[in-house]
C-alpha cells in the first residue's frame, strides 16, 4: 500500500506540469502602473523616488545587453532606453513636459536568454534622483517600455506627485 502511494504521488509529480495551462501574453509588452513612494533626507523636498511597475510579454525579448550599443540602440537613437520615463511639473497650473539632463529614462537588462521565446511576467522597481530644490513641487511621470523587436507598450501615466513634505 505505501509503495502504491508513493508511486501514485511520483506520477502525479510527473504529470502534474503538463495539465497546468502556460499564461500566453501579447508579444507587444503591457504594463501598469503598481505604486511610487517620494524618499525624503533632511530638507523638506523628496530627493528620490521609487516607482513599481507590471510587465508582461508573450515572447519574453524584454530587455538590453552592455553590448547592444549599434542602430538601433546606438546612444543617440530613439531605442537606447528601453525603459522610457517622460517628467512631467506642473507650471502655472498645466503639466508640462521638461527634458533633464541626465533623462530619468533607463535600460532593462535582459530578462530572458536571449532567442528564449517565452512569456514573462513581473514587476519593475526604479530609483529616480530627484532635484531637491525644485522650483515646481507637483510633478507626474509617463512611462512605457519597447522590447528587443521595437514594440512599443502602452503609457501608463503617475498620480499627480507632490514632492514638498507636508
Amino acid at each position: 500500500m505505501k509503495n502504491l502511494l508513493i508511486f501514485s504521488a511520483l506520477l502525479s509529480i510527473l504529470f502534474l506540469p503538463g495539465c497546468l495551462k502556460k499564461e500566453s501574453y501579447p508579444d507587444v509588452p503591457q504594463i501598469g502602473f503598481l505604486g511610487y513612494e517620494n524618499v525624503f533626507d533632511s530638507g523638506s523636498y523628496a530627493t528620490r523616488g521609487i516607482f513599481m511597475i507590471s510587465y508582461t510579454d508573450g515572447d519574453g525579448d524584454i530587455g538590453l545587453s552592455g553590448g547592444d550599443t549599434l542602430a538601433p540602440y546606438n546612444k543617440v537613437g530613439d531605442y537606447y532606453y528601453n525603459l522610457v520615463i517622460r517628467y512631467y511639473e506642473k507650471q502655472k497650473g498645466v503639466f508640462q513636459l521638461v527634458q533633464t539632463d541626465p533623462p530619468f529614462s533607463a535600460r532593462i537588462p535582459l530578462l530572458s536568454k536571449l532567442g528564449e521565446r517565452k512569456a514573462i511576467k513581473g514587476t519593475i522597481t526604479d530609483t529616480l534622483v530627484l532635484n531637491p530644490k525644485p522650483v515646481y513641487d507637483t510633478i507626474r511621470f509617463e512611462i512605457f517600455i519597447y522590447d528587443r523587436a521595437l514594440h512599443k507598450s502602452n503609457v501608463v501615466t503617475t498620480p499627480v506627485i507632490v514632492t514638498r513634505r507636508h
